[in-house]
């Protein structure tokens, strides 16, 4: 858990920050920004155009060596072995009796390296986990302190980054990568790592160069959207955006008291390999009437938040992990943990908004799904 008596960290972009009259939030142990101007004015800016978001608050890990594919085998729920080269993948840390620890994402950087990308709040949970796991002849690496991260999401990042002045030489083309893939190129003379990642359920991009350069990369991306409607973007809109896209975050969504079959992420557990941190907590689990995630859909204004009680009748089924009115979608969406009997799409139930019923149904996820 992050430690509340020490001051938040800082990003390198902090003071960037500041000049663009940023209002900031302690997230995950870091002052973040979470917003610039407008909630929503960042959120549809996204949707219709393109935002840059400073996530330099994540961790990142760089595991090598001969046994690193072996090593991630058996520290993550997925199969990480057989990803290609230039490739990223969605994974799990799990602890002994399947509980989730953090969800990562991890691009295969050769045969050999793999870059790990985790939650901001659980990074030192992380590095516990894999310092726990036989490493064989692997090198973990926190170089977290070392690299800033920025996300370009949008409709216009592509353009945008491909007119970004000091940006070179990025192979594949930014125009040839595929979701979840990753590119090498520079910046400044600096390398740039390049993913077509990202946390918006948008098209886009998401940047790593040293903290030396995060600065001017910033700024090149910034002027170089201007005619694009490109705008900076806090973890305001980015909880919205990502709701939207039905993405989990962790805290709410995910946390060690949920195992991945109940959010809806039973498909990343390699469930056939031989071993694995969290393989005979999961097998001795029996769900039975343990909640599951749902998507609920709602009319009016008022949304559903995160604590509040999900009922059937006058029963108690669940509660809200995520809510809010959708700005995309002008109705209130929500995500909830909910009894296995009421998780039926198209169920009829109701939330407690501060005393007053609610009426939501029972939907699909995501609630919002870009053009391709």
């Amino acid at each position: 858990m992050t430690d509340t008596t020490t001051e938040p960290r800082r990003s390198p972009l902090h003071e960037l920050h500041e000049r663009l009259g940023a209002s900031f939030t302690d997230f995950g142990g870091w002052l973040m920004p979470v917003r610039y101007t407008s909630d929503l004015a960042e959120h549809h800016a996204v949707r219709r155009a393109a935002g840059i978001f400073d996530i330099s608050h994540m961790a990142e890990f760089r595991i090598d060596g001969p046994d690193a594919a072996a090593f991630l085998d058996r520290a993550l729920a997925g199969r990480l072995s057989t990803m290609k080269v230039g490739k990223a993948k969605y994974s799990l840390v799990l602890a002994a009796d399947g509980g989730i620890v953090d969800d990562v994402i991890v691009y295969r950087i050769a045969d050999d390296e793999f870059l790990v990308i985790s939650n901001a709040g659980n990074r030192a949970e992380v590095a516990a986990a894999f310092a726990a796991v036989e490493a064989g002849d692997t090198r973990i690496d926190d170089i977290t302190d070392r690299m800033s991260l920025i996300a370009v999401q949008g409709p216009a990042a592509r353009g945008i980054l491909e007119s970004t002045a000091g940006i070179a030489d990025v192979a594949p083309a930014l125009a040839d990568m595929t979701y979840y893939s990753w590119a090498r190129g520079s910046f400044q003379g600096r390398s740039l790592f390049v993913a077509r990642t990202g946390y918006t359920g948008e098209d886009g991009f998401e940047l790593m160069v040293s903290n030396e350069v995060a600065e001017g990369l910033w700024q090149a991306v910034t002027e170089a959207g201007r005619d694009a409607g490109l705008v900076p973007a806090g973890l305001a809109a980015r909880d919205t955006l990502r709701l939207e896209a039905g993405m989990p975050l962790y805290g709410h969504e995910l946390s060690r008291d949920i195992v991945p079959a109940q959010a809806g992420l039973g498909r990343v557990v390699a469930a056939d390999k031989e071993d694995f941190v969290g393989r005979d907590g999961l097998a001795a689990r029996d769900l039975g009437e343990a909640p599951v995630l749902v998507g609920l859909v709602a009319d009016g204004r008022r949304a559903g938040r995160a604590g509040y009680a999900v009922l059937a009748g006058d029963d108690t089924v669940g509660e809200i992990t995520s809510g809010a009115l959708s700005p995309t979608l002008g109705h209130p969406v929500a995500m909830a943990l909910v009894h296995p009997s009421a998780s039926a799409e198209g169920t009829a139930l109701t939330i407690d908004v501060r005393g007053t019923r609610i009426p939501a149904t029972v939907t699909a996820l995501p609630f919002y799904r870009r053009q391709k």
